[in-house]
C-alpha cells in the first residue's frame, strides 16, 4: 500500500515538474500560442458535442437543450470572448507616474501565473472545468485539470478529450477521488482554482497556505430571494421556478430560499404551482426535462431534508431514477432541516417576512451568499437591498442569468468564495499584474538623496 502511494505521488510530482519546465521555456507566452490553443480547445469540444451532451444526460439527466444552454453554450461564449479580446488583454497597461519620479514612464505587464491547478465540481462538470481552463490558456499558463469523480461519464470524457488534444507538459488531467485531490494539493502550484463547497474550499485554502499559493475559490451557500409586496407575482414565479429547478436545483447560484412579504405568499405559491406544471407537467417525475440527483448519497440527503418539512406542493420522489419533484415548503422556519445547510436540490422553502427591512436583517445574520435575488417594482426597495447586503452577485427581477454575461465578474465573498472570473476577469484570474517604472538616464532629480537639509519644503510641494 505504501509503495503504491509513493508511486502515485511520483506521477503528480513528475507532471508538475514537466509543466514547470515547459512553462519556464517560454513556450506558452506568445499571443499566437494562446489563441491557437483556445481555438484548439473549442474545436475539440465541437467535435465531441454529441458525446458531451449524452454524458451530461447520463450523469445528471440533463436534456440536450439544458446541457447545451448551461454547459457547452456558456463555454463557447467564454472562449469566443477571450478570442476576440485576447490581443488587447495581453498588451501592457499604461499607468500615470508621479511628478516626483520625473522623468519616467509606468506600465503594468500582465504575466502568467505559471503552473496552475484547476479542480472542478460535478454539478456543471463541463462548464466549470472548461471556462477556467480557457482562462488559464488565455493567461499563458500550463494547467492540471482534476474534474469530479461523481460526474463519472462527463469527467472521463473530458479527460479523454484533453489527453488527445494537448501534450501533458502543457495541459494534463487526472481522475480519481479524495486520494488524488490530496496528492495534487501536496504539490507546489503557482495558482489553484477550485470550485466546490465551502467546507472543501477551506481544505484547499489550507493546503495552498503551505506555499503561500494564491487561490480562487468559487464556493456556495444559501442564496436568498427577497420578494416584496409590489412584485409582479406571475413573472416572479416563472423566473424563480426556472432558476430554482434548473439542473434539479443543483446549481451553486440557485435560489436556496425565499423571504416573501406576507401579503404575496398565497398568490406566489399558486403561481409557482402553475409554472412548475407548465415546465414539467403534472407528473414531473416522468418529465424528460427534469434532471436527476447526481448520486444516491445526495439523493438520500435531500430525502432527509423533507422529513420535517411543511410540503405544500410536490415532495414526491423516485428511488429508481433518483428524481425528486419540484417541491415547495411553506411555511418554512429556520429550525427546518432544509434551512440548516445549502439545499442543492429541487426544494424551495418560503419564509414569511413583514417587510424588506426584516428580510435584510435576516440575510445579514447569516454568511454572505454567493447570489442574491430581489423581485420588486419599487426602486427604493431594490436600492436598499443592493446597497445594504454583501453577496457575490445577483439579479433584479430574475435569477441565475447574471452568470451568463462574460462582461460581469462571477465569484463569491467571505464564506461563498474569493476571487472572480468570466470574460476579462478570467484573464485577470490567471495572470499577475507586474508593475514597471522605466526611468530616464538623462536626468536624475537630486531631491531624494541625502543630505536632506533645506529640501522638506520642496518635498511638501511635490507630494501633497
Amino acid at each position: 500500500m505504501l509503495c503504491a502511494s509513493i508511486g502515485a505521488m511520483s506521477i503528480y510530482s513528475e507532471i508538475n515538474e514537466k509543466q514547470r519546465t515547459y512553462f519556464n521555456s517560454g513556450a506558452t507566452l506568445s499571443y499566437d500560442f494562446r489563441i491557437k490553443n483556445l481555438r484548439t480547445l473549442k474545436t475539440a469540444l465541437k467535435a465531441n458535442e454529441e458525446n458531451i451532451l449524452e454524458a451530461l444526460n447520463a450523469d445528471l439527466g440533463k436534456s440536450m437543450f439544458e446541457g447545451y444552454a448551461t454547459e457547452l453554450g456558456i463555454v463557447y461564449e467564454e472562449i469566443g470572448w477571450l478570442e476576440k479580446h485576447l490581443r488587447k488583454l495581453m498588451k501592457p497597461s499604461k499607468a500615470k507616474t508621479p511628478i516626483t519620479q520625473f522623468r519616467a514612464k509606468s506600465y503594468i505587464m500582465h504575466e502568467p501565473m505559471g503552473t496552475v491547478l484547476i479542480m472542478s465540481p460535478w454539478n456543471y462538470p463541463l462548464q466549470l472545468t472548461m471556462v477556467p481552463l480557457a482562462g488559464a490558456i488565455a493567461g499563458g499558463n500550463t494547467a492540471v485539470v482534476k474534474p469530479s469523480r461523481y460526474s463519472k461519464h462527463t469527467s472521463e470524457l473530458m479527460i479523454s478529450i484533453l489527453r488527445k488534444t494537448f501534450p501533458e507538459e502543457y495541459i494534463a488531467s487526472f481522475d480519481g477521488g479524495h486520494e488524488t485531490n490530496t496528492a495534487l494539493l501536496e504539490q507546489r502550484w503557482d495558482m489553484i482554482f477550485f470550485t466546490g463547497s465551502p467546507n472543501v474550499g477551506k481544505i484547499v485554502h489550507q493546503a495552498a497556505n503551505k506555499y503561500l499559493t494564491p487561490c480562487i475559490l468559487e464556493l456556495g451557500g444559501k442564496s436568498p430571494v427577497i420578494i416584496d409586496s409590489s412584485a409582479d407575482i406571475p413573472l416572479t414565479a416563472k423566473r424563480l421556478a426556472w432558476g430554482k429547478f434548473l439542473n434539479a436545483g443543483q446549481t451553486c447560484v440557485a435560489p436556496d430560499y425565499v423571504l416573501a412579504c406576507n401579503s404575496v405568499i398565497p398568490a406566489l405559491i399558486e403561481a409557482l404551482k402553475k409554472e412548475i406544471e407548465k415546465m414539467f407537467s403534472q407528473d414531473p417525475l416522468k418529465s424528460e426535462d427534469l434532471p436527476k440527483i447526481i448520486n444516491e448519497k445526495h439523493y438520500q440527503r435531500l430525502a432527509g431534508l423533507l422529513e420535517d418539512a411543511n410540503v405544500v406542493y410536490g415532495g414526491k420522489r423516485d428511488d429508481e431514477t433518483r428524481k425528486i419533484a419540484p417541491t415547495i415548503i411553506s411555511p418554512a422556519s429556520w429550525d427546518d432541516k432544509a434551512m440548516q445547510e445549502e439545499i442543492f436540490g429541487p426544494l424551495l422553502p418560503i419564509l414569511s417576512v413583514e417587510s424588506v427591512d426584516e428580510a435584510i436583517k435576516i440575510v445579514r445574520s447569516h454568511e454572505k451568499p454567493l447570489a442574491l435575488y430581489i423581485f420588486s417594482k419599487k426602486k427604493e426597495n431594490i436600492r436598499k437591498v443592493l446597497s445594504s447586503l454583501s453577496f457575490g452577485g445577483g439579479c433584479v427581477n430574475d435569477t441565475v442569468v447574471h452568470l451568463t454575461a462574460p462582461e460581469l465578474p462571477f465569484g463569491g465573498i467571505g464564506n461563498s468564495g474569493m476571487g472572480c472570473y468570466h470574460g476579462k476577469r478570467s484573464f485577470q484570474a490567471f495572470t499577475h499584474d507586474k508593475a514597471i517604472m522605466d526611468k530616464a538616464l538623462w536626468i536624475d532629480l537630486p531631491v531624494r538623496y541625502a543630505p536632506f537639509k533645506g529640501k522638506l519644503k520642496l518635498l511638501r510641494m511635490l507630494m501633497r
